[in-house]
């Protein structure tokens, strides 16, 4: 399939504007610090009713001390009715929302102060933090190729392979989608307002999810567009008015024949996950799954194997964890918490993988969003397994620390008969090891040996994605950047603008 210049057109006139259960591990989980806390009675029922009612209960070790004090605790404030460093009136002008900010406070001043006095007298310092890599050696697994076409400032909200081998790009700061072939060069483009961040085009038309705006809000600006694949007819608006829309799904829930949708509304105060059933004619009724911001991904998948389609999401934005929402058959679902996070971890993305190669699906899930204040180094961000123990239990048996880590790819990439693994991290330590930004595991055997590409800070890396566009049986990779600012503040920022660099190709050299 190609696209049809008149789609394009049509777009422009619309919007206008092998065996191996004995995996390598570069970090035993047994050796990480333990973040479970033992609250003293003193605080213990307060902390639990007001913190743990909404997410886990975080331990004072999770931050530092300044953190908690000028950013985490002010806005647990907030939520509690308490506004000691500004007013109601003035929070809800800035946040454009008023239902989440109670009119009175919720909780006693004693209470809150014990709180807030246990957290600033416990927290440390600062984190205990350091370099995951001693150096990082550039791969040979990868030759980085780049396109003829260029962005300033490059702000790439997807990258993705079609079918086909063309490449398609989302690009918030142009409010477009581009399309190029698998030599790299522009076909098309056109406007899709801000923020297009994932494309389907597994069935019928394709469906593209634009965020609406990628700066956090709770605007109701959100879209889901179909777009034609004969080109003869206009795009169309499937479902609109969404709340920060990042991800959807597509499958039949209720065995009526009919694709529906699954919709992850990040929003940032508010937001929520719902399934939409489709009834005829391009029509869906929501049915709201989780009323909660931070749906980050789902996966539809028959995890209790009974014959029908279950939902998996990662969720993050507070209450963070992998949740299973299993199905009746008819599209009554029941949630099953499967994972819990702390809220600080800053869940970036999850997949469904097998790594053990024993027929169970484990968990791949990725910490590392570190946008919500300053960025400090987290020395639990990383790259995280859970394997399925059966009974539906995952346990922790891997763990490889990246600050600011994004999402990882597991591939046999090398094709040695083992998992390697890519990842990317869009909150690096870029005054010490910027080339961070990407990594490739290669797996070893009994270890993985982390490298890196010479241009691996040559753009902001926020997107990634996988695929062999050139067909020759090897897995290649995408990069998108988005030139984000960096704090403290980096010469980087101004090299990613002006070299406008939207993507790369990483040609496996496998094959």
């Amino acid at each position: 399939m190609r696209f049809n210049l008149y789609l394009f057109v049509g777009l422009l006139l619309l919007f206008g504007a092998c065996q191996n259960n004995n995996q390598p591990s570069l970090s035993n989980p047994a050796e990480k610090q333990d973040y479970s806390y033992s609250f003293p009675d003193s605080v213990k029922l307060a902390i639990q009713q007001y913190c743990g009612s909404c997410h886990q209960t975080p331990s004072p070790e999770l931050l530092d001390k300044t953190t908690w004090q000028k950013y985490v605790l002010p806005r647990m404030g907030y939520l509690l009715g308490r506004y000691e460093d500004i007013s109601r009136d003035s929070l809800i002008k800035i946040q454009g929302i008023a239902t989440v900010f109670p009119e009175e406070a919720m909780i006693a001043d004693s209470t809150w102060n014990s709180i807030k006095n246990f957290y600033l007298s416990t927290a440390p310092t600062q984190l205990s933090s350091s370099l995951p890599y001693a150096s990082l050696p550039s791969t040979q697994q990868f030759k980085v190729k780049f396109p003829n076409y260029f962005l300033s400032p490059p702000s790439s909200t997807l990258v993705q392979f079609g079918k086909h081998g063309e490449i398609y790009l989302g690009d918030a700061n142009t409010k477009s989608l581009f399309l190029f072939d698998s030599q790299l060069q522009l076909i098309n483009k056109a406007k899709v307002r801000e923020g297009a961040v994932h494309l389907d085009e597994e069935e019928g038309d394709i469906k593209l999810t634009v965020m609406g705006s990628f700066s956090p809000t709770d605007a109701s600006n959100g879209f889901i567009l179909g777009l034609p694949k004969d080109g003869q007819r206009a795009p169309y608006l499937m479902i609109d008015s969404l709340q920060r829309p990042v991800h959807s799904s597509y499958a039949d829930f209720n065995g009526d024949g009919l694709t529906d949708m699954v919709i992850s509304e990040f929003g940032k105060w508010t937001g929520g996950l719902s399934w939409w059933k489709q009834e005829g004619e391009q029509k869906y009724q929501e049915e709201l799954l989780r009323g909660k911001p931070g749906a980050t991904k789902t996966i539809p998948y028959d995890l209790d194997k009974d014959g029908d389609l279950d939902i998996l999401a990662l969720m993050a934005q507070g209450d963070e964890g992998v949740y299973w929402y299993e199905n009746d058959g008819h599209g009554i679902f029941t949630e099953h918490r499967l994972l819990q996070f702390p809220s600080s971890f800053g869940s970036s993305f999850f997949d469904l993988v097998d790594w053990n190669k024993d027929g169970l699906v484990d968990i791949l899930y990725t910490a590392g969003d570190n946008a919500d204040y300053p960025p400090i180094e987290k020395p639990y961000h990383g790259i995280y397994i859970y394997q399925n123990m059966g009974a539906l239990k995952f346990e922790e048996v891997f763990f490889q620390p990246l600050v600011g880590a994004y999402k990882a790819i597991l591939e046999d990439f090398d094709q040695d008969n083992d998992w390697d693994i890519a990842a990317i991290s869009f909150f690096p330590d870029f005054a010490q090891q910027a080339e961070a930004s990407f990594i490739y595991l290669e797996n070893q055997g009994n270890v993985f040996q982390p490298t890196t590409i010479p241009q691996s800070t040559n753009g902001r890396w926020i997107t990634m994605d996988a695929g062999d566009p050139d067909q020759d049986g090897d897995i290649d990779l995408l990069l998108g950047s988005l030139a984000f600012e960096v704090v403290p503040p980096s010469p980087l920022l101004q090299k990613w603008v002006d070299n406008g660099i939207p993507f790369i190709l990483l040609e496996n050299t496998t094959k």
